[in-house]
């Protein structure tokens, strides 16, 4: 049993049977990433991703805050050679959100710096309420982000990337907004709703399409290989054949998917 973080399903499943997952993380009184904390997400959104009865995950703190930071009495006497050993791992658990493959949402409220801002960034979306500090404080203690400077500099470009990596600085929401490192803005008691009304919009969906689009995406460089290869497998899929067919017979919009 997890002892920080809590998955659910969120409302009524859909005519497909499948529904919105909600990962809450809970390490009162701010969230602080330890590596405790960081696993038991991975192992969370791992378990979603398995669960073919799950159509998208939302992530989510509470309305104070998502993660006020890493926890640094736990890396202040971490020795050197433990960090190299577990480097590769936390890095990967950080990762988590970009590798299931249903559509992932980041429902942020009050704080997200550190390690919690890298995990984030591996969502498909983030929702954010306008009272949010986005920050990667950790050039402060002599560290750097572990996970997160590449996909920062691919979604807001590297010269402001190594803005924020560099200074540590803080960014509000309107900052945040303009550089492109959120895609909406609501009031804080909206975020979770918000989140979740974006995520209930593949409930219906094909779930194999997504998936597959998701993993070009991830691909990087490989992304024109990865896209044949996940174009070419989804002919072999109901979802397929039965959007094609019901797209030339009614129309787009028109198909009900069964996510196989």
């Amino acid at each position: 049993m997890a002892e920080f973080v809590s998955l659910s399903r969120s409302g009524e499943a859909s005519g497909s049977g499948r529904g919105v997952a909600v990962l809450r993380i809970a390490r009162p009184p701010m969230n602080l990433f330890d590596t405790q904390l960081i696993r038991e997400i991975a192992e969370a959104a791992a378990a979603c991703g398995a669960d073919p009865e799950i159509a998208a995950l939302v992530v989510y703190g509470d309305e104070r805050v998502f993660c006020a930071g890493d926890e640094l009495a736990e890396l202040a006497e971490l020795p050197a050679e433990q960090a190299a050993a577990m480097a590769g791992d936390l890095q990967t658990a950080l990762g988590c959100l970009a590798a299931i493959p249903q559509p992932t949402v980041a429902a942020i409220s009050g704080y997200a710096l550190g390690s919690g801002l890298e995990l984030a960034l591996g969502a498909d979306r983030r929702i954010i309420g306008d009272n949010v500090k986005f920050g990667f404080p950790q050039i402060d203690a002599g560290l750097i982000p572990l996970a997160g400077i590449r996909r920062l500099s691919l979604l807001i470009g590297p010269g402001a990337a190594k803005d924020l990596v560099y200074s540590g600085r803080f960014v509000e929401a309107d900052e945040a907004a303009r550089l492109g490192l959120v895609d909406q803005v609501v009031a804080p008691d909206d975020v979770l709703g918000a989140a979740i009304d974006w995520a209930r919009r593949f409930t219906d969906g094909p779930a194999r399409a997504l998936a597959a689009a998701k993993a070009v995406f991830e691909a990087g460089p490989d992304g024109p290989q990865r896209a044949r290869a996940e174009w070419a497998q989804l002919f072999g899929t109901a979802d397929q054949r039965l959007g094609t067919r019901s797209y030339l017979r009614d129309g787009p919009g028109s198909a009900v998917f069964t996510g196989r």
